[in-house]
């Protein structure tokens, strides 16, 4: 059974979520982790020989160290890059957070040092009228990560999302700043400052644009130890 659990969720949608948990996975590989990573759902698939597939949950796939069919990794797929709900109905498919908290505990039960489950979008991310994808780490009591684009309007929408997860219940457990551009926010040690004081988690740290797009490249500005401690 997976000893450490985590729940992956951005500020918004586009903010590094994938290259982050990517980056995690890399981190805890080099570390000598063994590691799980899965997406539940995940719309914007492509149509393949081997059916839907998705870069983010390829990504996951390339960088774990355990070996998974595609399915468990990522075992709704929604071909338009639309939010899932939306992606869902037109597909004339149904969501639900059961659902998908069953597929995130079939997981769980592999043996692994840590398992990283990354959202859609951000946390309040429709799955349904009724249902957000909220409340699935709320039923698993799963720890957060959170990932920060550094860019304008970062401290607001951390703060807030910060502040969404702790009135769900949830603990965060640390957070990753994100440089989503090659050229560096403006005040972004300022902004970095503020974070650190004040979003009450440990930052596992600051991840630099980097051309490549390697997540292994990426690993080694990352302190994992707060993520083993508990």
């Amino acid at each position: 059974m997976a000893k450490h659990t985590y729940f992956v969720t951005g500020t918004d949608t586009g903010v590094g979520k994938t290259m982050a948990s990517a980056a995690i996975l890399e981190a805890a590989k080099a570390a000598g982790k063994r590691t799980l990573g899965m997406k539940p759902i995940a719309s914007g698939c492509d149509q393949t020989p081997d059916g839907l597939r998705n870069e983010d949950a390829l990504a996951l796939q390339k960088a774990m160290t355990e070996s998974l069919a595609y399915d468990l990794i990522n075992p709704v797929t929604l071909e338009p890059a639309i939010a899932p709900h939306v992606a869902a109905a037109q597909a004339g498919k149904t969501i639900t957070a059961q659902r998908l908290i069953g597929f995130c505990r079939g997981l769980q039960m592999r043996p692994a040092d840590l398992m990283l489950v990354e959202g859609a979008g951000g946390w309040r991310v429709p799955l349904n009228d009724r249902e957000t994808f909220a409340a699935v780490p709320r039923e698993l009591e799963m720890p957060i990560i959170l990932v920060v684009a550094l860019k304008l309007g970062s401290i607001n929408h951390a703060m807030l999302t910060a502040e969404a997860i702790r009135a769900d219940g949830l603990r965060i457990a640390g957070w990753v700043a994100n440089r989503p551009e090659q050229e560096p926010m403006s005040c972004e040690r300022e902004t970095l400052e503020y974070l650190l004081n004040h979003l009450g988690a440990p930052c596992l740290g600051v991840l630099p644009w980097v051309a490549s797009g390697d997540p292994a490249e990426l690993a080694v500005n990352l302190e994992l130890q707060p993520l083993f401690e508990n």
